[in-house]
């Protein structure tokens, strides 16, 4: 039996760095997703390795269970129903089998996405042999989600092949979990986003997880459905950022500009609020779409120069604002900012070869161009017999 798993990364439609201070944030997952295939072969075959191949990386690690058995067995397990924090001391275990694996240099990024790998798989399933493969639609450290992706198609597909979700097997087609199961799956994700991110906020697991829309505020989330369907282009601009010392040079800007910063928090959060409602509420023809499409527009322009009062702009995100721009098609940075990815409304009127005369011009500058819906399902399983 092979299990086949997929979550969606996500966007920030509003918000980004003034949540940080209070301010309300609106984010949705997004149609691109990372993909897990999950094969735990027959307890009559003589393998005795778990392997996780990486295809559009071309890696692959691959441990004899013996070895993980030796590595990993003082830690217990499985507890497929109580997601559990990997310690310190559970990490350092993690990370010595990893490098055995003489991952290159240039790759080392990765080690923390195999340790979170390793430790939902021997905590969920426990020490087995299997094959693990992973493909994925989103580009890395772009500010899309990849990681928590990666942790929720993994939860997703170890908690399938546990005794812990009640899920049809015979049942074709994708299949989404119960309510209390996606309960399970999204903390059993955090704690995988925890090994790669330390102190993440919880928001991108949350969206991959669910699906749809949430709007969060000081911790709290509330999940929202979008009424209307919602198509972006999503420009990847290639440029890294450094999040934490974005997020670092907002608070240091509201220190020195404390009653000017506040206005722009507080307006950033009526634009958040704005956006959820005109989302959430009923169009009943094409007209009433395109003026919702219209009201988006605004918002969106109105925060994303919001965001350039912050400071976290960059000279690549409005090179796509001007050029979108000239087509009359709204954008903002979503994310960190700094480089990342920007977002572009794509009307539903919108002619295609519009669409792709500025697809055109992006890529001539060095951008990658991805069009997704916003806000579709979150992560669904799929069972086939194995080949």
């Amino acid at each position: 039996m092979e299990v086949k798993a997929r979550a969606p990364g996500k966007i920030i439609l509003s918000g980004e760095h003034a949540v940080v201070h209070g301010s309300t944030a609106v984010a949705a997952s997004i149609g691109l997703c990372t993909y897990v295939s999950l094969q735990v072969p027959p307890s009559n075959e003589n393998d005795d390795r778990l392997t996780l191949q990486l295809k559009d990386m071309a890696l692959e690690f691959s441990w004899p269970i013996g070895r993980i058995k030796e590595a990993l067995s003082s830690l217990g397990g499985p507890f497929p129903s109580t997601p559990t924090s990997c310690s310190a001391e559970s990490f350092k275990l993690i990370l010595a089998l990893i490098e055995e694996q003489n991952i290159l240099e240039e790759k080392i990024s990765l080690a923390s996405g195999v340790s979170a790998f390793l430790w939902l798989y021997t905590s969920i399933l426990g020490i087995k042999p299997a094959t693990v493969v992973v493909t994925s639609d989103l580009p890395l450290g772009s500010g899309l989600g990849s990681s928590a992706a990666l942790c929720v198609a993994f939860s997703a597909a170890l908690l399938a092949c546990s005794d812990t979700v009640n899920i049809d097997m015979k049942q074709e087609g994708w299949l989404v979990f119960g309510e209390s199961e996606l309960e399970l799956l999204n903390k059993w994700a955090f704690e995988g986003e925890k090994i790669i991110h330390g102190k993440p906020s919880g928001i991108d697991n949350t969206v991959s997880t669910y699906g749809n829309m949430i709007k969060f505020r000081s911790g709290n989330l509330t999940r929202i459905k979008s009424s209307m369907p919602l198509k972006m282009l999503i420009t990847n601009t290639k440029v890294g950022r450094n999040t934490k010392a974005l997020v670092a040079g907002v608070s240091e800007r509201t220190l020195r500009n404390p009653d000017a910063m506040s206005s722009v928090f507080n307006a950033v959060d009526s634009i958040s609020k704005e956006l959820a409602n005109v989302i959430q509420t009923p169009a009943s023809d094409d007209l009433s779409i395109t003026a919702k499409e219209e009201k988006l527009e605004e918002l969106m322009e109105m925060n994303h120069g919001l965001l350039q009062c912050m400071g976290v702009s960059h000279a690549s995100i409005e090179t796509v604002l001007r050029t979108t721009l000239k087509y009359k098609l709204a954008s903002k940075l979503t994310g960190a900012g700094g480089g990342g990815c920007v977002l572009t409304l794509l009307p539903t009127l919108l002619s295609g070869t519009i669409v792709d005369k500025v697809i055109a011009e992006l890529e001539s500058c060095g951008f990658q161009c991805l069009i997704a819906g916003i806000g579709g399902n979150g992560a669904e399983i799929c069972f086939s017999a194995s080949s």
